[in-house]
């Protein structure tokens, strides 16, 4: 019988044998006392060509993420609504298209973005920022490197972040990475973030769950909350 702890997306790729491996990392997922919300790379680009196979559409446009993104966006805006109820502080991330013909081959990953509307980096309508919110400009996958966020979450004590976005393999495990570095309890929520690969999706959330961060479900996450507000 599969564990609380590992009932998520990876339980049919991952073998009964390395779940075995893993079981020293088992422990209570939580959130802490002062969270912040991180949407990571939800802009337009990821969007385009609509709900459909993602093999298909990114013949046309290799950013888009198809059906996995649009199957995230309505547990997205619960999460984003949950967290604006709360006061949490909301941060964007998107790549900094700001001095694009002075920063030379500076890019977040080597893949080919291919064409896109007229404001490919713009954070998607669904999602749309409130003039509160920060938005990290990035040029690399990490929203924490090179970036004013470490200060931007110190001067607000913010001691977890509640992550979602995309890639989960690029800039959502980037991001993760960095931040449980930095000293941040992270809790990255299944429902809420999707990559253009669906093996690569659910690898990467096995191997952060097990190694920097707390994977949960929405319905977790709801209960987390709950729990601490009622103390």
């Amino acid at each position: 019988m599969v564990s609380s702890f590992e009932d998520h997306a990876w339980q049919d790729v991952v073998s009964a044998e390395d779940l075995e491996l893993y079981k020293h990392y088992e422990r209570p997922t939580f959130l802490g006392e002062r969270p912040a919300l991180l949407l990571i790379d939800l802009y337009n680009m990821a969007y385009d060509g609509g709900r459909g196979p993602v093999h298909e559409i990114t013949k046309t446009y290799p950013s888009a993420c198809g059906e996995y993104a649009y199957d995230a966006i309505e547990p997205t805006k619960e999460l984003l609504a949950l967290a604006r109820s709360r006061g949490f502080p909301v941060i964007y991330s998107t790549a900094d298209t700001r001095h694009a013909g002075k920063r030379g081959n500076v890019r977040a990953t080597y893949r080919h973005s291919g064409d896109s509307g007229d404001d490919p980096f713009g954070i998607y309508e669904a999602f749309k920022p409130e003039p509160n919110d920060l938005i990290i400009y990035k040029e690399r996958a990490s929203t924490f490197f090179g970036t004013p966020l470490s200060a931007y979450l110190t001067q607000n004590k913010v001691d977890t972040l509640i992550v979602c976005g995309e890639s989960t393999s690029g800039c959502v495990r980037a991001s993760v990475v960095d931040a449980y570095s930095s000293g941040y309890h992270t809790a990255l929520v299944e429902e809420c973030t999707y990559d253009r690969a669906l093996l690569s999706h659910k690898i990467s959330l096995f191997d952060l769950h097990h190694k920097y961060a707390d994977v949960m479900h929405m319905d977790e996450v709801k209960e987390h909350l709950q729990a601490f507000s009622e103390v």
